[in-house]
């Protein structure tokens, strides 16, 4: 496939912006690639700049469920469009969001709508700790809550060791009481919470990490976090920025049974438009400004034309069948990949849950972070080089879901099942 025109697109893009993207992964530095730069989305197909059209894994990072450009929420945007961009003022689209999203989420009393999936988890670590006058913050290595600098951490240097600046001009103090442990390690958390327990004011996680490829939790994991919450009084955050109405209508908290206290939601609840969303208990949500001291604001938050878009994703999401047929399309694609895998004689690892899964490049079992990082990466780069010459394109990165969609079918599937055979046979041979 040629791309000459993304290529000059990208070489101009170097000229005015940071390393000629918006957000850093979308570079294909992991990939050892120059970023495709895309004209169109059709259903479960993207179309770049020169023409090529790709079978779509990336789905937006997620909010695609539906696919690309779906009438309804196509017809959505533009009504709401012609009623006007934004007000900033109430509009009664927004509570029929909240309520739907209410209705839906089992943790979810009240809700906040806000613009992104980082002003959701920054918000929301406030109120944990306005609620309950704690400072100190439990998060998961290779779990991402987006680029909030409190969370923006890596690992210290020792089990208690608070995590320190993942990024420059990020001070040490905003980090300072940020815990980082390893995610599904029961005895960790344990031991933090036995040193600094009446400290700790919430533990954030993603409750089917995806920003380290998918991991699912353990059994009983998360249901330990819950339990140990609850006994030294700190919050349970659930961050499903990227699992919210994915694995379901309730999200993982309905997949798993574990009710947390706080939730954060984004990506789907706005079908492709930028939209984040903090809620839970009543008696917690009612310390935000205005009702109570708790201060957040956002002149674009609920915007019009971001709520339709969410309104029209989250009630074809409702229709009986749904998640059946989305999560069928994703067993097919494993179902064909582990095939694939057992003809070729190769051990990689496959994890799946709902219409997320990733194709790990190692032969480990893939549990946590560090785990994750025994990945062949070069391998991953040269496999995600051949599959977008197939036809196919994926996160460029091995640590990322792909994203199965309502518009990926039999066909797509087949297609992308027969690349992944050729591509990993070739590499096998080379």
């Amino acid at each position: 496939m040629e791309r000459i025109r993304s290529q000059l697109f990208y070489k101009k893009a170097l000229e005015v912006i940071p390393g000629g993207v918006n957000s850093p992964v979308r570079a294909c530095k992991a990939v050892k690639a120059d970023p495709v730069f895309f004209e169109r989305g059709e259903g479960a197909y993207l179309i770049d700049v020169d023409g090529n059209r790709y079978i779509d894994y990336v789905c937006s990072w997620g909010p695609l469920i539906l696919g690309h450009a779906h009438p309804e929420v196509i017809a959505g945007v533009y009504f709401a469009s012609k009623r006007g961009t934004s007000f900033g003022a109430p509009t009664w689209q927004e509570v029929e969001l909240a309520e739907l999203i209410k209705n839906a989420v089992p943790s979810i009393e009240k809700i906040r709508l806000v613009n992104s999936g980082t002003e959701a988890t920054m918000s929301a670590i406030r109120l944990a700790r306005a609620y309950t006058n704690r400072k100190k913050i439990i998060k998961f290595e290779g779990c991402y809550h987006g680029h909030v600098d409190a969370l923006l951490v890596k690992a210290g240097s020792g089990l208690a060791t608070f995590g320190i600046p993942a990024s420059p001009g990020v001070p040490e103090e905003l980090t300072a009481h940020t815990l980082n442990l390893p995610f599904n390690d029961f005895e960790k958390v344990k031991e933090v919470f036995e040193k600094f327990g009446e400290e700790i004011a919430a533990v954030i996680v993603e409750p089917v990490p995806a920003n380290m490829g998918v991991i699912p939790p353990k059994e009983g994991f998360l249901k330990f976090l819950r339990e140990i919450t609850q006994q030294y009084g700190s919050l349970l955050i659930f961050d499903e920025v990227i699992t919210g109405f994915r694995l379901g209508v309730g999200g993982a908290q309905e997949a798993y049974g574990v009710i947390p206290d706080l939730t954060c939601l984004g990506k789907i609840i706005g079908g492709g438009l930028p939209v984040g969303a903090y809620g839970g208990k009543a008696e917690i949500m009612n310390l935000v400004a205005p009702e109570g001291p708790v201060y957040q604001a956002g002149t674009l938050s609920g915007n019009p034309i971001a709520v339709a878009a969410g309104l029209a994703t989250l009630k074809e999401l409702l229709k009986p069948g749904t998640y059946e047929r989305l999560n069928l399309m994703a067993e097919l694609l494993e179902k064909g990949i582990r095939e694939a895998l057992e003809d070729l004689d190769l051990n990689y690892r496959l994890h799946r849950v709902g219409s997320m899964l990733t194709l790990f490049f190692t032969e480990k079992e893939v549990i946590d972070f560090e785990t994750a990082l025994s990945c062949d990466t070069h391998l991953f780069a040269e496999f995600w080089q051949r599959m977008l010459e197939k036809g196919v394109y994926l996160p460029p990165s091995q640590f990322e879901a792909w994203f199965v969609s309502l518009a990926h079918k039999e066909k797509e599937i087949e297609k992308t099942v027969e690349a992944v055979y050729k591509v990993l046979k070739k590499l096998r041979k080379d």
